[in-house]
């Protein structure tokens, strides 16, 4: 089999090379707000039945690469009172970012810790770093774990980027993706309802309680779980992606009260990407935050079937609104502090005081549902992708982020935990709280909502 034949032309709409690209406001505002003991790095690990052939996987991603050059990027140096930070394109790599470590049984455990702890730099093109993990000598399976910088890209951009190394690697053709689907509530051409009336007012939403023997160290810790994909009646109204919020504002609510904490609103943040999956997909961090919020009624104490019916479909109503309404991809606000009128040093002490100001206020948790793995990642004699899982920074305030993926009908769970605020002991207990959630909504998915009510 040839090493290398062209999946297809690299898109035309890539940024020309040698030139430079002002940071977009996440990226900015991501930069200003970098702490080396809590690295912004997303890892993503893709599960292989056979290690693929070293020197072909590293042309294949070399190549894929230089197919998507605007991942060939690094900071661009400048003095502190320029307007803008800027990604300067290499068009080449600085450093080899394929790595091989040392096959043994602690090799993926070892990769994971360095995932949550190193960041890839943002000083050397790309900010990418790729290993290939094998728990074993004798064992032919394998892990490809790719850690990014967060500043520099989102994990479904640099997903794309690994799809395009494996049509690469298997020299077969371009398989189209299916696009992220996206139901606006009025139908297509016709506006949607105004939102649903606010759960959540001006008070403090809820923190997760920390839990009560935790050492406070720093960095992250990191769970990983395979569940089933929860089953919905037909014509039901809600979504996936909405039981996963609720379970999510659930599994907090039922930790929070057994640690005694008062129970107050919930605000999850929930990233919203309407990319295309194609080879025009734009690389970067291209998806918006919105906030899904919580009533504190709506956490006050275990719900039954029915009210948890009844807060799916409500649930619903908000997303569906949040996600056709218009705005910047981190609110006016951030949009206000990138502004170039200022020297960028100067915006990055005004960033960092607000949010340190906006902390009390800012949401109880991040759920980043990367839906449907839209790519086959078929390495050739490799095999096929087996599990994806995706794991999302997890920096306090907030401290704990859930990040699912589902891939062969399965769910693939990651909970990331600031290590300031939970240890592993209350990451499983939170993950058997989230399962325990999902199992129920599955059981009841014949169950009819309440029509009305405010809470459980």
């Amino acid at each position: 089999m040839t090493a290398l034949q062209p999946a297809r032309p690299g898109p035309p709409t890539e940024p020309a090379l040698g030139g430079r690209i002002p940071f977009p406001t996440v990226d900015e505002i991501s930069r200003h707000c970098l702490r080396k003991e809590e690295p912004e790095t997303v890892h993503i690990e893709v599960c292989l039945p056979r290690q693929p052939d070293p020197d072909r996987l590293r042309a294949a991603f070399g190549e894929a690469l230089r197919r998507h050059p605007r991942i060939l990027v690094r900071e661009a140096p400048g003095p502190w009172y320029r307007r803008r930070y800027e990604w300067e394109l290499t068009g080449t790599p600085d450093v080899d970012p394929v790595g091989f470590p040392e096959p043994g049984p602690d090799a993926l455990q070892r990769a994971r810790a360095r995932a949550l702890g190193e960041a890839p730099p943002l000083s050397l093109s790309p900010p990418v770093r790729l290993d290939v993990v094998r728990p074993s000598s004798t064992d032919s399976s394998c892990v490809l774990l790719l850690t990014l910088n967060h500043t520099a890209l989102d994990g479904p951009a640099c997903l794309r980027v690994l799809a395009t190394a494996a049509e690469l690697y298997g020299g077969g053709a371009a398989v189209s993706p299916t696009p992220p689907v996206r139901n606006p509530p009025g139908g297509p051409g016709r506006p949607g309802p105004p939102p649903p009336t606010r759960t959540v007012g001006p008070a403090r939403p809820a923190r997760v309680a920390p839990a009560s023997d935790v050492r406070r160290t720093g960095g992250n810790g990191l769970l990983l779980a395979e569940l089933p994909v929860p089953r919905r009646p037909a014509g039901s109204g809600y979504t996936v992606n909405d039981q996963l919020l609720v379970a999510t504002c659930l599994m907090i609510a039922r930790w929070n009260r057994l640690h005694d904490a008062p129970p107050r609103p919930m605000r999850i943040t929930m990233p919203v990407d309407d990319r295309p999956r194609g080879a025009e997909m734009p690389i970067g961090n291209g998806t918006r935050l919105v906030e899904v919020g919580f009533a504190a009624r709506e956490c006050a104490r275990e719900p039954g079937p029915e009210a948890v019916a009844a807060m799916l479909h409500r649930t619903a109503e908000r997303t569906r609104a949040l996600k056709s309404a218009p705005r910047p991809q981190l609110g006016h606000a951030a949009a206000l502090l990138t502004a170039p009128a200022l020297p960028v040093g100067l915006r990055a002490a005004l960033t960092r005081g607000a949010r340190r100001a906006a902390a009390p206020w800012t949401s109880t948790t991040l759920l980043s549902n990367i839906g449907r793995i839209p790519y086959p990642l078929d390495f050739a004699e490799a095999g096929r992708a087996e599990a994806v899982w995706f794991s999302a920074p997890a920096a306090m305030p907030r401290g704990l982020t859930v990040t699912t993926a589902s891939t062969g009908g399965r769910l693939h769970l990651a909970l990331r935990w600031s290590r300031a605020l939970l240890d592993d002991a209350a990451g499983q207990q939170l993950c058997d709280f989230f399962a325990e959630y999902l199992a129920d909504m599955s059981a009841m998915a014949a169950l009819p909502a309440e029509s009305g009510g405010d809470g459980p």
